[in-house]
């Protein structure tokens, strides 16, 4: 019997989440312990994604909440060193980007614990992004990179990460998606909000760049006005959008710019495969939007993930919200053409649990 540790905080981790459990539950030689750091403490980001992903409920439940960057860090490493000494897991892996994946890499390297990483090797080259940073220190220390995209490969490479660590084995978030598409297919969202299939923008906005500043998230909330004049908007306001929204006091003065509740991850989907475009500053829906087909307009200067422009979905506008138009009509007007990338296929997660289990000996990084 292998036991396996799997640590999750937030909602991008929760949909790779869901892909492990649902391949480990057939490998009876796998034993799996849950541990929720309860970085997203709202219902609908935390408890409700399990309801909606299937997700039993957690083995542990850290309840962490919100913070600094360094509150939700160090209050997670505290919370999982003991955890982690308790059920000495022959692997530990983290999932992303998010505080609780810095947290618990750095705890379980200086407990000896074998660190697998999934979505390894992203790379923005934004070091001003949070996330940059967790990623590149949690790569540092993993013991097994595990790889969604090409460009990851040649990143850790380039960063002289030995080969034998190195798996490409395709996106688990994807594993999720196809999962859950037939149920998603049969979903109205669009038309309980009102606005008709194909024919509405599907809008989030949540990363501290668009947000932080004043005049950045107003200029944006102006941009969406303006696009709303061609097409509904909805957009779900996650919970930290909707506080900086609200020291604005921001009200749109156009009735088809929609701001709503945040969704769960099954009308979220929904919301985003019917929509015209999808506007967006997540990494996740960038990656969603391409399995689903859907022209995708980052509101960055950078993606680290460049296989969703390379396969002909996504397009970055930059940081500037006056060169949204230009892109907008660029994505009405011209037709679609894109494939769905390589190991997209289903079966990522699957092939995780087998290469966790060929590497049980696998030597800890010495490096």
């Amino acid at each position: 019997m292998m036991k396996v540790s799997s640590i999750v905080g937030a909602r991008p981790n929760f949909t790779k989440l869901a892909a492990l459990e649902f391949a480990f539950r057939k490998r009876p030689e796998i034993q799996h312990v849950i541990i929720h750091t309860g970085q997203h403490y709202d219902e609908l980001m935390s408890s409700r994604f399990f309801e909606d992903l299937e997700i039993r409920e957690p083995d542990y439940q850290l309840n962490v909440g919100s913070g600094s960057q360094a509150e939700q860090v160090g209050r997670t490493m505290m919370a999982l060193e003991p955890v982690l000494a308790e059920e000495r897991p022959d692997w530990v892996v983290v999932m992303g980007d998010v505080n609780a994946t810095i947290a618990t890499a750095v705890v379980a390297k200086k407990m000896s614990l074998r660190l697998a990483h999934v979505e390894a090797g992203l790379r923005s080259f934004n070091w001003a992004m949070p996330e940059e940073i967790n990623r590149v220190v949690t790569d540092r220390l993993a013991d097994l990179l595990f790889v969604s995209e090409p460009s990851g490969l040649d990143n850790l490479r380039a960063e002289a990460v030995e080969e034998e660590r190195l798996r490409f084995v395709g996106n688990v978030m994807i594993d999720t998606l196809m999962r859950c598409l037939p149920i998603v297919e049969r979903r109205d969202v669009a038309g309980h909000i009102g606005v008709s299939s194909g024919e509405y923008v599907t809008a989030t906005i949540h990363r501290p760049s668009n947000t932080d500043s004043p005049e950045r998230l107003r200029a944006w909330m102006l941009a969406l006005e303006d696009v709303a004049a061609r097409l509904p908007v909805v957009f779900p306001v996650h919970p930290r959008t909707r506080e900086k929204l609200g020291e604005l006091r921001y009200e749109p003065r156009s009735a088809e710019l929609r701001l709503i509740e945040p969704l769960g991850y099954l009308d979220m989907l929904a919301l985003m495969k019917n929509a015209r475009v999808v506007l967006t500053d997540s990494g996740g829906m960038q990656e969603e939007a391409t399995a689903l087909g859907v022209a995708c307009l980052t509101l960055r200067d950078e993606t680290e993930r460049p296989v969703t422009i390379q396969c002909g979905t996504n397009r970055l506008v930059g940081s500037n919200p006056d060169r949204l138009p230009v892109f907008l009509d660029e994505a009405l007007r011209a037709p679609l053409k894109h494939r769905m990338p390589e190991k997209w296929d289903g079966k990522a997660a699957e092939r995780i649990a087998e290469e966790l289990l060929s590497c049980r000996a696998l030597p800890l990084r010495g490096r």
